[in-house]
């Protein structure tokens, strides 16, 4: 038995002392080994355990350690969600006197001041753009983390995260890495490339038992128990409310999610009206007053249509136990800290735009299955797919349960990966050279896997094109970026994005906002809506506004860029969220997401604009406020203030409120009358200061 206070020797009584208090007495084996082969000396690890047994905990000790030898960690997220979740549970080490920052925003910005703390929690898009505009503590890293390391697998998070750790390590020769994952396949492979000791455990602090539901019964492996009910799902929400637990359902669909969540909800029944209150006053719309229902009933629905405040409400809920049931899309496996006693995987097909309905990875499943089982809560954890047929049976159950997750296959051999990031080595001064290229890449994860030379031709390709592009400067052998290509980088768009920019841009004389808006829907950085059997008025749109429009030779793509073109204008033109939402057929969260990707590519047209003379600087960099708060011209002004939004504001500059010296000369009391005594406080206080 390794007990907590055994690390008297090695860390302070403090810091034992904390976690003591939190109830940790003792290490679980896979935390006891870490420990015993060197993890707070210094020594590079991978860590690959199963959920809840512990891996955060091993990289809090180390981190704790380097700042209490005055060195700094990173801890890098796949995702802002998990940032944020992180970030609030490391700030209680400021008892410690050890300090916490997070940095999540802009990504062309140095964020110098992070460099004040002793932990810095960051998604990897964000350690990499602080990579590319030369954030000077980035140099003086004691000790990096890289959570759920296995995304190094993954075709748009994989690229970054590879070439991020690839970096930190350059710039880093003395610094310890550690990565995180509940499921690496290939562990060795990782850790080698890492530098670093596998500590690989299946161990979990709880048992997880793994079946399938066929015919009415939960099947196990060593055994079947009926449930009762012609509805197998709601007989097994029935089952666990008995037991008096909680449960997670994953959907593959967000329809699927909402409407498994209002079933669930009628046999639950029993929920929360305070969070269903602050679940209505987080947005406005049909989404938020169907969540609102669903959390009356003691369930909910998680997926990414939702708005950040009511992803966040429904996971505090869920952990308060006033939410007893949550149908998620995938997402929520995502390392989210969310574990219930029972996960059921009800769909495990997912739809695939070039193949259809095609099962999910055993990697993936695994994540999910993983939720099932609360540490110090659950005397165990079940997970559970549903079968159809004993064929279907023995399918999942061979595939699944005994399946082997697949390995974790480097993804940075697309050109389209290599072109942000090769400019980026290049412009940050990792590479000066062909062949000092060649040898940075021959450092990466891929080149580990696979022979450096498969990458040449590609390699080859994006250098020609990004010479072409004016990016950068070839003579001889030697490379650097141009003033464009440093630009480019560090605003962390992909260079074909600038390209198709400056393309459009040189070819008008006066671009207006719609033209604005579809230039940066063509760029290969915009997320684009589907086209859908009700969106025959978007001919009428692209015939109204011909002439305001950028070529487009390919009509299909010509109808996305136009879609989200016009949910945009729809945007900044205040129409109503609900209604926006119920046109494009999206939820609030999309069009938040959506915007805040057109902001971050307006501003990108704006400097772009600027650094060649394009006369387009002025307008884009307004356009990118409206989209930053989804309103006209004339409410920017009093939109500076925090909490006001634009329907208030809107209310306010219809009262005659137009500017901030109105609002102040204006008063408490009228102010009041306009928009409520609670917001008109805050709003003064403001304006005060």
């Amino acid at each position: 038995m390794f007990e907590v206070g055994d690390l008297l020797a090695i860390l302070s009584e403090d810091v034992i002392r904390l976690y003591q208090d939190q109830g940790v007495d003792e290490l679980y084996p896979p935390q006891a080994e870490a420990i015993e082969r060197g993890l707070l000396e210094g020594k590079n690890m991978l860590i690959s355990v199963p959920t809840a047994a512990g891996k955060t905990l091993l990289a809090e000790l180390a981190m704790i350690r380097a700042a209490r030898e005055g060195k700094r960690s990173l801890y890098i997220v796949p995702l802002r969600a998990l940032a944020a979740e992180k970030y609030e549970s490391f700030r209680r080490f400021n008892s410690l006197g050890v300090t916490v920052g997070i940095s999540t925003g802009d990504f062309d910005r140095r964020d110098e001041a992070l460099g004040r703390n002793d932990i810095i929690v960051a998604t990897s898009e964000k350690a990499d753009s602080l990579i590319r505009n030369g954030a000077s503590w980035i140099t003086q890293l004691g000790v990096l983390v890289a959570d759920e390391i296995h995304l190094l697998n993954s075709a748009n998070r994989g690229p970054t995260l590879e070439m991020t750790i690839t970096k930190l390590v350059r710039l880093n020769p003395g610094m310890q890495v550690i990565g995180l994952s509940a499921t690496v396949a290939n562990g060795r492979e990782v850790s080698e490339w890492l530098g670093a000791d596998l500590v690989f455990s299946e161990w979990r602090p709880i048992s997880l038992r793994e079946g399938i539901i066929l015919d009415g019964k939960m099947v196990f492996e060593d055994g079947e128990v009926d449930l009762n009910g012609k509805d197998e799902m709601l007989a097994l929400v029935r089952d666990t409310m008995a037991l008096g637990a909680q449960m997670l359902i994953f959907e593959n669909s967000r329809r699927n999610a909402e409407a498994t969540a209002v079933k669930v909800a009628r046999v639950v029944g029993e929920g929360s009206n305070d969070l269903a209150q602050r679940i209505l006053a987080s947005g406005e719309g049909e989404s938020s007053r169907r969540l609102a229902d669903c959390v009356r009933g003691g369930s909910a629905f998680h997926h990414a249509g939702l708005l950040p405040d009511q992803r966040r409400l429904v996971e505090m809920g869920f952990r308060e136990n006033q939410i007893k049931v949550i149908a998620s899309t995938p997402t929520l496996a995502a390392g989210l800290n969310l574990p219930a006693r029972r996960v059921l995987v009800r769909s495990y097909k997912r739809y695939d735009p070039g193949l259809g309905m095609v099962p999910i990875p055993v990697i993936e499943y695994r994540q999910m299955a993983g939720r099932a089982g609360r540490p110090g809560l659950d005397p165990y954890g079940e997970s559970f797919l549903m079968a159809k047929s004993r064929v279907e049976f023995d399918q999942l159950m061979e595939g699944y349960i005994r399946g082997e997750p697949e390995e974790i296959l480097s993804k940075l051999a697309s050109e389209s990966a290599l072109r942000t990031h090769i400019l980026s080595t290049i412009s940050t001064g990792f590479a000066e050279s062909l062949e000092a290229l060649q040898a940075f890449m021959a450092s990466t994860f891929y080149a580990h896997q696979q022979d450096p030379w498969r990458l040449e031709a590609t390699i080859e390709a994006v250098l020609d094109f990004l010479e072409k592009s004016g990016m950068i400067s070839v003579e001889v052998d030697l490379m650097e970026a141009t003033r464009l290509g440093s630009l480019v980088s560090r605003l962390y768009i992909d260079p074909l994005s600038a390209v198709v920019v400056i393309e459009n841009l040189r070819d008008r004389a006066s671009p207006t906002e719609i033209t604005l808006l579809h230039l940066i829907t063509k760029t290969p950085d915009m997320e684009l809506f589907y086209i859908q059997r009700t969106d025959g008025w978007l001919e009428e749109f692209i015939d109204r506004y011909r002439d305001q429009l950028n070529p487009e030779e390919n009509y299909d793509w010509l109808l996305k860029e136009v879609k989200t073109t016009s949910m945009l204008l729809d945007w900044i033109s205040e129409v109503k969220e609900e209604d926006i939402c119920e046109r494009y057929h999206i939820g609030p969260g999309d069009i938040r997401r959506v915007a805040e990707t057109a902001q971050w590519l307006m501003h990108s047209v704006s400097e772009i604009s600027k650094q060649l003379d394009l006369g387009s600087s002025f307008r884009a960099a307004q356009l990118e406020e409206r989209i930053r708060y989804g309103a006209g011209p004339d409410l920017l002004a009093l939109l500076e203030i925090k909490g006001i939004g634009r329907v208030r504001a809107r209310k306010l500059h219809r009262a005659g409120y137009t500017s901030l010296a109105m609002l102040k000369e204006a008063g408490l009391e009228r102010i009041s009358s306009v928009i409520g005594p609670g917001t008109a406080e805050k709003v003064m206080a403001q304006l005060r200061d």
